[in-house]
């Protein structure tokens, strides 16, 4: 059975990962449906108070009821720095509110880092953002609050999604070599802005370790959802 996972994502930058993970399912032989809704980005930055604003209630609630009109099985808020700066808590009451107003099982791509960790049993991570400084600082405190270690955070200091969305192949795998760390276990890539699903299997070849990206555990936390943990290859460790 194919499920329909949906997806709230704020802007337009990546958003054709989504099709490219549904083409790779569906080539990896467990098809699945991954709509996207758009959802409203009054001013595209990487700064705290407008990522609050990417992620407040009203926008959010009008994406969720769309993604019910959809009929979805499970809905994921596809922003990590829209939901982690919120902090745990002010995360878990918003995925609170996607599930209610999508009526089914609701995460965001910062738990889906989370569980990602967790579900492959590591700790020790390093994490190579695109972010300004004190939005990857962040990042690296939701994560200390499930208790992984970032060992090396790196920034990009890319103030726009718009401007992330650009960066092409060669300077995905080089940006994200760049910040690997020996004392790490897996490296982070958290921006749902940054195109990387086409590649996950030159990354962790060029590494030699598991690489998760934000697009990817978005995707692969929606599955979780729905109880979907078929192997599926090509899509890196996360998937196999």
């Amino acid at each position: 059975m194919s499920h329909t996972v949906g997806f709230l994502y704020p802007g337009y930058s990546a958003e054709d990962e989504y099709p490219t993970m549904e083409r790779l399912l569906a080539e990896s032989g467990a098809a699945a449906r991954l709509p996207v809704v758009h959802t409203l980005m009054r001013e595209d930055a990487h700064r705290v108070d407008a990522l609050l604003d990417i992620g407040g209630d009203d926008v959010l609630g009008e994406g969720a009821r769309a993604l019910k009109a959809i009929g979805v099985d499970a809905a994921v808020w596809a922003c990590t720095s829209g939901s982690f700066v919120f902090g745990w808590d002010g995360a878990t009451a918003q995925v609170d509110g996607v599930r209610t107003e999508a009526g089914v099982p609701a995460s965001s791509t910062s738990f889906a880092f989370v569980n990602a960790v967790k579900h492959l049993g590591l700790r020790r991570v390093a994490v190579a953002a695109t972010y300004p400084q004190d939005v990857a600082d962040a990042f690296a405190a939701f994560l200390a609050g499930a208790d992984i270690e970032v060992v090396s955070l790196s920034c990009k200091g890319i103030v726009t999604a718009a401007e992330v969305g650009t960066l092409g192949r060669d300077e995905v795998l080089d940006f994200v070599a760049a910040n690997d760390h020996a004392d790490a276990e897996a490296v982070l890539v958290p921006d749902t802005a940054l195109h990387t699903v086409a590649w996950l299997p030159e990354l962790e070849e060029r590494l030699k370790k598991p690489v998760l990206t934000a697009n990817q555990v978005s995707v692969w936390e929606g599955l979780r959802l729905v109880g979907d943990m078929a192997t599926r290859p090509g899509l890196g460790a996360l998937f196999a």
